[in-house]
């Protein structure tokens, strides 16, 4: 069968945002020489998890180019995160991107921030939340989207059952992901929560849940770590099943490139990361809002093994 790439219309907002910023930008050369401002990156960000690695160069990356000091931190839990506003709302910096990861417990640091009137742009995680939660910008990928063009690709190669493995319960983009696939997947789609990155009991619920049901057809993990577990569990289980997932590394990469995995959703983290920072700057210091209301989709895309080839250079340079 052919593979094809999804890119949803949405992509022309990144385009644009991309050619306008590159145009305001123009007369940059090493360095902005701009007031140097503090930016705070917070993430929901699970240890281990290498995508927000990416991620973390794209937004070092605009630090740089914008002659901003950036500081990053992360927590895996609502209220850990929410406390890293606070706390940074108490240090008085300029502007915070962030991922709207669990919109109820942000909300009132979120409040905070405001009356503080510092500009906050959020990214990766609350496509569907950031307006309500009074935020400037999105920067992502519509999540819903990219789940509807896994179920329409599990519908065109025939698959009749599928997993949705969920390492991080309650998180509202993986939901949506999962939500999406069920939108638009005529076969039956069962959600299997995991325990974090705790890879040994991701690995032994996977195998057990392809032995109770030797028809599952896909195993879809909703983040690129996953994948080698869950490819070592279709092995274990001794099970037909294909591996699909969300996100990349350079290790699902190379297990595309092998066969292993049959493909992976680029959302482009190392996307989200600069573009969030570097609309931060913009607002600062032009007062600009991109997106005309809407977000900045940066995916979703499919890589699988009609580009893998393309992608893999960028992979080894740790930026996709």
């Amino acid at each position: 069968m052919t593979s094809k790439t999804y890119f949803p219309t949405g992509l022309l907002a990144l385009a644009g945002a991309c050619s306008m910023t590159a145009l305001l930008a123009a007369p940059v050369t090493a360095r902005a020489e701009t007031p140097q401002y503090t930016f705070a990156m917070i993430t929901h960000a699970q240890p281990g998890d290498t995508f927000w690695d990416i991620v973390r160069k794209g937004a070092e990356a605009a630090a740089k180019k914008d002659n901003v000091k950036l500081v990053y931190d992360a927590s895996p839990v609502a209220s850990g995160e929410a406390q890293l506003i606070t706390n940074m709302v108490q240090q008085h910096v300029d502007g915070i991107a962030l991922t709207l990861a669990f919109p109820d417990a942000e909300e009132a640091a979120l409040k905070q921030a405001q009356q503080a009137n510092i500009p906050v742009v959020g990214f990766n995680a609350g496509g569907d939340n950031w307006k309500q939660a009074g935020l400037l910008m999105y920067v992502g990928q519509d999540e819903r989207i990219a789940g509807q063009a896994v179920g329409e690709r599990l519908n065109a190669e025939g698959v009749k059952t599928a997993v949705c493995v969920d390492q991080q319960q309650g998180a509202v983009q993986l939901q949506a992901r999962c939500d999406g696939i069920k939108d638009t997947f005529k076969g039956h789609l069962k959600v299997l929560y995991v325990n974090g990155y705790d890879m040994a009991g991701a690995q032994a619920r996977i195998v057990a849940e392809l032995q109770q049901d030797p028809s599952i057809g896909y195993v879809i993990t909703l983040g690129a770590p996953f994948a080698p577990t869950a490819v070592q569990a279709v092995t274990l289980a001794n099970s037909q099943a294909k591996v699909g997932t969300f996100d990349m590394t350079p290790l699902a990469v190379r297990l595309i490139k092998q066969g292993k995995v049959q493909w992976a959703i680029d959302q482009q983290p190392y996307v989200e990361g600069y573009e969030a920072i570097d609309l931060l700057w913009l607002y600062k210091t032009n007062g600009d809002v991109v997106g005309g209301g809407g977000p900045v989709l940066t995916g979703p895309a499919f890589v699988d093994a009609s580009n893998v080839n393309e992608v893999s250079k960028f992979a080894d340079k740790g930026t996709r």
